[in-house]
């Protein structure tokens, strides 16, 4: 595996794999590796002969009162991981290497309205850092193809959008959520909880497991048996439980057809999120 720092010799290894024919499959991701990823480099290694993984903790999708300084960082056990899995290439640049005129007047991308919405209500600069590293992941290491996890699904559905709106050449594959054995979505951030609090922190999955259940009725029996869940849960602060189109639109009760349930609470002072498909027909 090579591991590289700077820019300028990943896109030399990049170019000697290009002219070598090779179809690079990109995994971007900030660390704390635990199995949602090795899933990713899995579905990468389906994609393409090269297999390209970043980490890299972004500073600025992390608001003034976010956890920057205290994110998960495990880089030794990172770089074991990506060695077993079999990744080609490592590419861990620091905050200088991506942002070298500085964080304050660096050009960003902008996520237009879905990104004030949901996640973007709650974290208003978010999505805005989000999508200006990726883009810049995007032109350095001009994959073919890049895997992100479903978890964030606002997220990925931005990623899209930006790469569609952006002409940007390279195809974006969605991978199902990862959860642990009891249900609950992998994420870097359940480190935080205590045995208990993951132990409340289940009410996200079993929430939306019951909107599955009811969406046959229709999208407000969804949300009912849902918030049934949540409401009761101890532990459990909800912040937003909604039921939207696949490319997060808005939906009625008489929307019919494949639907997106997407929960984001606080459990203890851990932010949590999760997702599922819904299949919604007219209510009754």
């Amino acid at each position: 595996m090579q591991q590289i720092v700077h820019i300028a010799p990943l896109r030399q290894a990049i170019a000697t794999h290009k002219r070598a024919g090779h179809r690079i499959v990109f995994v971007p991701t900030m660390g704390n590796l635990h199995a949602g990823h090795v899933r990713l480099v899995e579905e990468a290694r389906l994609h393409g002969n090269i297999v390209v993984c970043s980490i890299f903790v972004n500073p600025l999708q992390f608001g003034p009162t976010e956890d920057l300084d205290a994110y998960p960082r495990t880089p030794e056990a990172d770089l074991a991981v990506c060695e077993r899995e079999g990744v080609d290439v490592l590419f861990a640049p620091d905050v200088e290497e991506m942002y070298p005129g500085g964080l304050v007047d660096a050009v960003m991308v902008d996520p237009g309205p879905l990104g004030t919405v949901l996640e973007g209500a709650a974290r208003p600069t978010h999505f805005r850092g989000v999508l200006t590293i990726v883009a810049k992941l995007f032109a350095i290491v001009r994959p073919d193809l890049a895997v992100f996890g479903e978890k964030d699904f606002q997220q990925l559905a931005l990623i899209r959008r930006m790469v569609r709106d952006l002409a940007l050449d390279v195809r974006v594959e969605g991978h199902p959520i990862v959860r642990e054995t009891d249900g609950l979505a992998m994420s870097s951030r359940n480190t935080y909880l205590s045995v208990e609090q993951h132990e409340q922190a289940l009410a996200l999955s079993q929430a939306l497991a019951a909107a599955v259940e009811q969406g046959p009725v229709g999208r407000d029996a969804a949300l009912k048996a849902a918030h049934e869940v949540l409401d009761t849960a101890p532990g459990v602060e909800l912040d937003y439980l909604v039921v939207t189109d696949p490319l997060l639109g808005e939906v009625d009760d008489d929307f019919h057809g494949q639907a997106r349930a997407l929960v984001a609470a606080r459990v203890g002072t851990t932010r949590l999120l999760d997702n599922t498909a819904v299949l919604l027909r007219e209510g009754r």
